[in-house]
């Protein structure tokens, strides 16, 4: 008998579920890392067709679950995230899982070097597919890998690789617009006759850091008002033509990168991910002085270097974890409307399409597509308004709101100001993307983020969108 009873003891331990993350108290946290590189090729990027992938592109997930509060937030590879798709991948995860689709967060990198889905072309459907198939697996595979948590939060600073792209120039150097006319502020205007920029930046990298109960890394969100880098290889084909390469830019770099900053290389399920903020007008170019030219990659990797240490450094920071934040999510379906062009710019789009294609691109090199805009926005049959997601999250002291849009960099320090947490930030491209979203004065001075095409809504959109995003801010201050 003494021989049976471990024996029985054993089966029944095989036989007992044990208390697993879904039961457990306080707060649970699961990762995910889905390579959604393209296999199907030439796939499409920006630069023209590829058969090359020079670094892998993923989609990363980070879940979160206390009580009834949940909250995934996923980070695709990618230019940006379209609504369409996203609702799928989402629908396919609450499926799975059981968690609402507005528990789910899914933005875009908007890393400019990433391969093109659609329906156009064999390597674009296959990279749709894989894209998708990607988001609900990360999706899925973060929510169903939860444990035993502990969160914490803190930021640095890096201020030497943000710059904002909109400057005032001395008087008699802008070029003309796309209509013919002369904007108040350029954006990359070179680095001769540069009076000031017309915006700030914003050089905090906020961070979320993820261990386990043991203290074990788990995961890292990372946040930082900056566009892509660029400066990615090519290569040269046969007949001398420069193919461009597919590249996960400084958010993947960074992502390889924060493992060995954080000692977690040997954790299987450590995921670090650089989400973008609010960075419509703020690049890594240096208009105050000529920066000497780098090699391929170099500077993507100068910048993931610093945003890993600046996030290395606001780790040092936390003094202590908490087991049991307030996990909460809210979601508004916001309606907004078109602009609608005046009717001088209505006239003078008609003018300018009676020129030859040469001549408009002697005007601006956007002129066809602004004109060929003001034209179709102004149409009677053009549709008014569109419904945009906007959320909110709350994940004990740390708060996180989203924007379907390249957000202005303004807009973004208000809501930090203004919001009832100690740590705020905004993550853009979120749950869509539907161009450049300036604060109305941005708007009255010019330039490309505003042109109607890049820019498509009301002047005050932002202005709305950020009284919803605060309102939510402090419901959820209250729970």
């Amino acid at each position: 008998m003494r021989y049976l009873y471990p024996l029985f003891a054993f089966s029944i331990l095989l036989l007992t579920p044990s208390v697993n993350a879904q039961t457990a108290e306080g707060l649970q946290a699961g990762t995910a890392a889905v390579d959604i590189s393209p296999t199907v090729k030439p796939f499409q990027l920006r630069s023209g067709k590829s058969d090359y992938v020079h670094d892998p592109l993923h989609v990363r997930a980070v879940a979160f679950q206390n009580g009834e509060g949940r909250a995934v937030i996923a980070l695709m590879d990618a230019i940006g995230v379209g609504r369409e798709m996203t609702d799928e991948a989402k629908a396919i995860a609450a499926e799975k899982t059981g968690w609402s689709p507005e528990q789910m967060l899914v933005s875009g990198t908007h890393t400019h070097t990433a391969p093109k889905g659609g329906d156009s072309s064999p390597g674009r459907i296959a990279y749709e597919k894989t894209r998708k198939e990607g988001l609900a697996k990360a999706l899925i595979e973060a929510i169903e890998s939860i444990e035993p948590a502990q969160v914490a939060f803190a930021s640095d600073e890096e201020p030497t690789e943000v710059f904002n792209r909109r400057w005032y120039k001395e008087k008699g150097t802008m070029p003309k617009n796309p209509l013919g006319g002369y904007d108040k502020v350029k954006m990359n205007p070179g680095l001769n006759d540069l009076v000031k920029p017309a915006g700030p930046t914003d050089p905090e990298v906020a961070i979320i850091n993820v261990q386990t109960r043991k203290g074990k890394p788990l995961g890292l969100i990372a946040n930082y008002a900056l566009h892509y880098v660029g400066g990615v290889p090519r290569v040269i084909d046969e007949n001398g033509r420069e193919i461009g390469m597919a590249s996960a830019d400084y958010f993947g770099e960074f992502a390889r990168i924060m493992p060995a900053r954080l000692r977690a290389s040997g954790s299987e399920n450590f995921v670090a991910m650089m989400t973008n903020g609010a960075s419509g007008d703020i690049n890594n170019i240096d208009f105050y002085r000529n920066r000497p030219p780098r090699a391929p990659f170099e500077q993507i990797r100068v910048v993931a270097g610093k945003t890993a240490d600046a996030s290395y450094r606001a780790v040092g920071k936390i003094r202590k974890y908490d087991t049991s934040p307030v996990v909460a999510m809210k979601q508004r379906l916001v309606s907004i409307r078109y602009r609608k062009p005046p009717q001088e710019d209505i006239d003078r789009a008609i003018e300018l399409m009676k020129l030859s294609s040469k001549e408009r691109n002697e005007i601006n090199s956007r002129t066809s597509s602004v004109a060929q805009n003001t034209l179709r926005f102004s149409e009677p049959e053009m549709t008014e308004t569109e419904e945009v997601i906007i959320q909110a999250v709350r994940i004990g002291d740390q708060a996180i709101v989203t924007m379907p849009f390249e957000v202005l960099v303004e807009i973004g320090l208000e809501i930090k100001e203004k919001s009832p947490f100690p740590h705020t930030m905004l993550i853009e491209l979120a749950n869509g993307g539907y161009g450049y979203l300036p604060p109305p004065h941005q708007h009255e001075l010019g330039g490309y983020e505003t042109w109607l095409g890049t820019s498509r809504f009301e002047k005050d959109t932002s202005v709305i969108l950020t009284k919803h995003l605060l309102e939510m801010l402090a419901e959820l201050k209250e729970q």
